[in-house]
């Protein structure tokens, strides 16, 4: 009998449980058994692990994060665990591992399969969406309904109250979520990574607004977003073990400029950890379902190092290496199309 094992890396999501749910009941209809490493790569090192059937996956499909718990553990990082990690490995006497995860799980799959240990499956998720080589990521719908929910609640009292809003939401490197629910909910600027924040151009925009009659204003920026000639704004500058530190802030800074230079009340709502909550929506629960699927599919051809993808309405399979090469930033023809609405 075939033994499988499943991991969730990296910052959660919603749509990581409907991933489990279907990898398991795909392993046990085809005879395999399948165990859960907790804590992502964590897990592996510290050799934590527990035994999934159907009563394990049972009423999970709703529930939002995993019940197999995560983190940012990198095994490269400290001295020893890459080798705890390859001896609980061999231990375990693992036939394949899913791993589900986003740039920084995924990359460390990468440098695995180049390190001896091949038979590895990825699945991307990521709220950010970033990931190259597929369509959209888990978790990315969900964190997208809920920033746009939450732009058509701050619309009311930006209006009520004649103000300006400005709303943060997460993204690194790409604006996926700003750009999207921005458009969703009828933000009147829309400032992402990918694109240095000219705070001249903004105020202009919003001083047109304000001449048409438009006495509030909701302006989405994402968190990686920068200043022209400046840097990203971080929370603190301590780095995780993937060497990113924890951004933030930008939102405030913004907010601050924009009344300094207007002389408009503005206000600044930060939405944080929210976007990651949440019961995932129909999409990422049919998304899950198919990657897991799909991820067991690829384990049965022994089709290591390749990740499923969506492509279009068809879930395909890459190079885990390709996915992981390059980061996919937004889509200039759609912020092109969320510029017409700006001012």
């Amino acid at each position: 009998m075939a033994r499988i094992g499943i991991l969730t890396g990296g910052g959660d999501c919603p749509g990581l449980n409907p991933v489990i749910r279907a990898a398991v009941r795909k392993s046990l209809n085809e005879g395999y058994e399948i165990i859960g490493i907790k804590n992502g790569w964590k897990g592996l090192i510290e050799n934590d692990i527990i035994t999934l059937n159907l009563e394990s996956v049972s009423g999970i499909l709703p529930k939002g994060g995993t019940i197999l718990g995560t983190s940012r553990t990198n095994p490269y990082k400290k001295e020893g665990d890459l080798q705890k990690l390859k001896d609980n490995y061999k231990k375990l006497g693992l036939d394949a591992l899913i791993a589900v995860g986003g740039e920084d799980t995924l990359g460390v799959a990468t440098k695995l399969i180049k390190d001896g240990i091949t038979n590895i499956v990825g699945v991307p998720k990521t709220i950010d969406n970033d990931l190259s080589a597929t369509d959209y990521t888990s978790g990315f719908d969900t964190a997208l309904n809920t920033a746009m929910e939450c732009i058509d609640k701050l619309h009311t009292t930006a209006e009520s109250h004649h103000r300006i809003i400005v709303i943060e939401v997460m993204g690194r490197h790409a604006g996926w979520i700003a750009t999207e629910a921005g458009i969703a909910g009828g933000a009147d600027v829309i400032l992402i990574p990918e694109i240095p924040i000219d705070i001249e151009e903004t105020c202009e925009l919003l001083k047109k607004r304000h001449a048409r009659g438009k006495l509030f204003s909701i302006v989405v920026v994402a968190e990686g977003a920068k200043f022209k000639e400046g840097t990203v704004i971080t929370q603190e500058e301590k780095l995780d073990e993937f060497g990113h530190v924890r951004l933030g802030g930008i939102g405030e800074t913004l907010g601050q400029e924009i009344e300094k230079r207007m002389g408009y009340e503005t206000r600044v709502s930060v939405l944080g950890h929210i976007q990651r909550g949440g019961s995932p929506t129909a999409f990422d629960r049919i998304l899950g379902t198919r990657f897991g699927v799909k991820a067991v599919e690829l384990v049965e051809e022994k089709k290591f190092g390749r990740m499923v993808a969506l492509a279009g309405n068809k879930i395909i399979d890459v190079s885990i290496e390709e996915a992981v090469r390059t980061l996919k930033t937004v889509d200039m023809d759609l912020y092109e199309i969320a510029k017409v609405f700006f001012g």
